[in-house]
């Protein structure tokens, strides 16, 4: 599978385009996460950006979400490792986070949402001014970006990696990308 042929078809199920931005952030940070970790940057990359391919089809449903995204990623060419951690990424279904493909896609996913919500209270709203300090400042406060799971994204130490690290690295991948994140 071709990163062309994984963003036809998420054009093709995806409609909400703050949803395409997740997902792009999330290739983005999954393919940071391989270059410090000496792994396949084209496999974690499409993997970030696959794993939330199937929120609008499954309407939401948490029991459903991931599932039918991993059976999507097959049918485009993912590897097994790939449709198990797209499918790990959702707690809901109970699977074991047991490469570290597995535990990058686990602990990126809600980070990106916090850097991206640390952007969008910038006067400027633009990655370019928010520093990795102040997104452990956010990461401190519970109620800012609530949805993003703060014991998820410290599963961080799983990879060998210290928060402030992976805040860092994050933050850094997503400017990469900021113009695509139209942030």
């Amino acid at each position: 599978m071709t990163r062309e042929e994984a963003l036809s078809s998420i054009k093709a199920n995806v409609e909400n385009a703050n949803l395409v931005k997740h997902m792009l952030a999330t290739e983005a940070v999954m393919r940071a996460l391989a270059r410090r970790l000496g792994e396949d940057e084209d496999e974690w990359g499409l993997t970030g950006l696959l794993h939330d391919i199937d929120v609008e089809l499954t309407e939401g449903d948490m029991k459903a979400h991931s599932k039918l995204g991993a059976d999507l990623a097959r049918e485009l060419g993912a590897s097994e490792a790939m449709a198990h951690a797209i499918l790990g990424h959702n707690q809901q279904h109970g699977i074991p986070l047991e490469t570290r493909l597995d535990k990058a896609l686990f602990c990126a996913d809600p980070l990106t949402g916090l850097v991206t919500a640390a952007a969008l209270v910038r006067p400027d709203k633009k990655l370019a001014s928010v520093e990795a300090k102040s997104v452990r400042k956010r990461f401190k406060e519970k109620a800012f970006a609530a949805g993003a799971d703060r014991e998820q994204i410290a599963t961080c130490r799983e990879l060998g990696l210290e928060l402030d690290e992976f805040l860092e690295l994050a933050l850094k991948a997503m400017k990469g990308i900021a113009q695509d994140l139209g942030l």
